[in-house]
């Protein structure tokens, strides 16, 4: 009985160490895969969301329920405006056919892009088109850590996808989801 006390300790504490070290690798792996799809707010407080660095899906019956997510990480609690950026060929209005929904939070806030500034030469769009701003709403961030942000708009396309399926022939493409922090 002493004998197989004493055999059966070594054998349990050497599969507790296997386990606990494999545990902590996948963890650590998992965490690593998490910190890559973050993003972290930049030191003057803005977070820039690019298309191609959202989780995207698809929904092919309904494209108006195509969604971009963002893992974003906020260091500076405080209101924050939403501005949609968006690439156009005209910039005398966008061509969205239905409304853009953004998420955080509590907050859902829904509208139908319009161009409230036109930035000119901007390397964030092709050569053949300009980059539109269109101001969403605001929202507020109690404090610090990590939210998830949602876009639900049929221009959400994922831009690996996009040369197959859906090549850059529209009018008006979304390009990006901006939060600057509002200060009075």
């Amino acid at each position: 009985m002493r004998a197989m006390r004493r055999s059966f300790f070594p054998i349990t504490c050497g599969l507790v160490m296997v386990l606990a070290l494999s545990c902590g690798r996948q963890g650590t792996l998992k965490n690593t895969q998490e910190s890559e799809n973050r993003i972290v707010q930049q030191e003057d407080g803005t977070v820039s969301l690019k298309l191609d660095k959202a989780v995207c899906y698809s929904d092919a019956a309904n494209p108006s329920n195509n969604t971009a997510d963002w893992n974003i990480v906020i260091s500076k609690p405080g209101r924050y405006k939403v501005w949609l950026s968006s690439a156009t060929k005209d910039t005398s209005g966008l061509r969205y056919s239905s409304s853009v929904k953004v998420n955080i939070l509590d907050d859902h806030m829904e509208v139908t892009p319009a161009v409230d500034k036109i930035v000119r030469n901007s390397g964030d769009v092709p050569s053949s088109y300009f980059r539109a701003d269109s101001y969403v709403g605001s929202f507020y961030v109690p404090e610090a850590g990590e939210y998830n942000l949602q876009v639900i708009s049929d221009k959400v396309i994922a831009r690996n996808t996009g040369s197959k399926n859906h090549p850059l022939v529209d009018d008006t493409m979304l390009m990006s989801v901006i939060l600057t922090p509002a200060i009075r």
